[in-house]
Parts: structure tokens; C-alpha cells; sequence
């Protein structure tokens, strides 16, 4: 098994511009990928601008991603950028992403925008979300964001975070994580924190113990 561990960076569509068919909020407008083989390394990368149809690179999207409106304007369309990416990558491989919203966004825009293009079904095989999985393993419910869980799994990662093929990356060094690490090891200052934290909490508890409520 072999694995794409891709990342989207959108734009709004504002209200204004959404149409009878497309009526969502967002445009992919980068997609980055990494190509993991079956002990989980990086084989090859992916990175693609993508022209959006009808949404815009605003001042936000440009300070949060570094994208702006004249590294997309000779991009090419997402059809065209889907289909080239379903032809770099291999028929027998497992989506990766951090949150399922990457799924949902190529979905959505593919059968929004009745898209064809050689490759197409290769977008409906196996999705894994590692989001999930990490609040799974944190006993939580709790959704967290990528650098807040690589932060706590102790990994040294690359801290240009929002660049489509970046966070792919980084998403990849927790995924070999997860998958490899029988005993899921956190950073040293959180284990620390916890300890501290379920000291105090047992040191309220017999305190409150004591207490004789008339």
C-alpha cells in the first residue's frame, strides 16, 4: 500500500458571486501533495496552483497562505489540476489528510462543476483522517490543528505552516507517526503538564474529601 498525503488551501466565494450550482464558500486554489511508500517515506511531491472559477484572494487569504491573485491568474482550472494530479499519483493508494474538509472540497467541487477528466474515480477509493485519529489517540473529542498536534507528538516539523504542500508534509511525518509508534510518545513539556495537572486534581479531590456538607 502506498499513500497520498495531500493539502488544499482555498479562497471565499462571497455571496455575491455564489451560483445555483455552486453555492459553497470556498475554491481550491493550491493543492500540495507527498507521496509515502510502504514504510511510510516520502517518495516523490506534488504541488499545484489552481485558477478559481468564481471565488477571491482576498488581503486574509494572501497573509495566511502567501498566495496571491497573480500566481493564480495563468494556473490552470480545477479540472485540468485534478486530472494532472490523478495522473502523477499510482492507481493503489490510500488518501491522507489532516480533517476531513480536503475530501469534502474536491467532492464537492468535482459534482458541483460536473467535472470529467481522465482519473476522476480515482478520487472515491479510501480516505484516512488523521485529525480523527488524533483525537482518538488524546481521548478526546476535541478537533485539533495540525501544529498544535505535531507540537504535542514532539515532531520537528517545517513552521511555514498554510502552504498546500508544507502541511502535506508535515501531515506525513504524524501519519508515519501514528502508524509506527506502538506506544504513541508525546512531548516531553505536556507529559509534564498532565502529571502536574492529575496531581492537582487528586490533591483537590481529598481536600474536598474532607469536607462535611451541613
Amino acid at each position: 500500500m502506498r499513500y497520498v498525503v495531500l493539502d488544499l488551501e482555498m479562497c471565499g466565494v462571497p455571496k455575491a458571486r455564489r451560483r445555483k450550482e455552486y453555492h459553497w464558500a470556498t475554491e481550491i486554489i493550491e493543492i500540495g501533495a507527498v507521496l509515502l511508500d510502504e514504510n511510510y517515506d516520502v517518495i516523490d511531491s506534488y504541488k499545484s496552483y489552481v485558477k478559481p472559477d468564481i471565488g477571491i484572494i482576498d488581503t486574509n487569504i494572501e497573509m495566511l497562505t502567501g498566495i496571491r491573485k497573480n500566481m493564480v491568474q495563468n494556473a490552470p482550472g480545477i479540472r485540468k489540476v485534478l486530472e494532472n494530479f490523478a495522473g502523477w499519483f499510482p492507481d493503489d493508494v490510500q488518501f491522507v489528510t489532516w480533517s476531513e474538509n480536503d475530501e469534502i472540497q474536491i467532492k464537492r467541487e468535482i459534482e458541483a462543476k460536473h467535472l470529467e477528466f481522465e482519473g476522476k474515480d480515482k478520487y472515491y477509493g479510501e480516505w484516512y483522517d488523521c485529525q480523527k485519529t488524533f483525537s482518538e489517540i488524546m481521548n478526546d473529542t476535541k478537533p485539533y490543528k495540525l501544529e498544535e498536534a505535531l507540537n504535542l507528538s514532539d515532531v520537528d516539523y517545517d513552521i511555514h505552516l498554510h502552504d498546500g504542500l508544507v502541511d502535506a508534509a508535515n501531515t506525513a511525518l504524524l501519519f508515519k507517526k501514528m502508524k509506527t509508534e506502538k506506544e504513541y510518545k508525546f512531548n516531553t513539556y505536556y507529559i509534564e503538564s498532565k502529571k502536574e495537572q492529575e496531581m492537582l486534581t487528586s490533591t483537590l479531590g481529598e481536600l474536598l474529601g474532607g469536607i462535611k456538607l451541613a
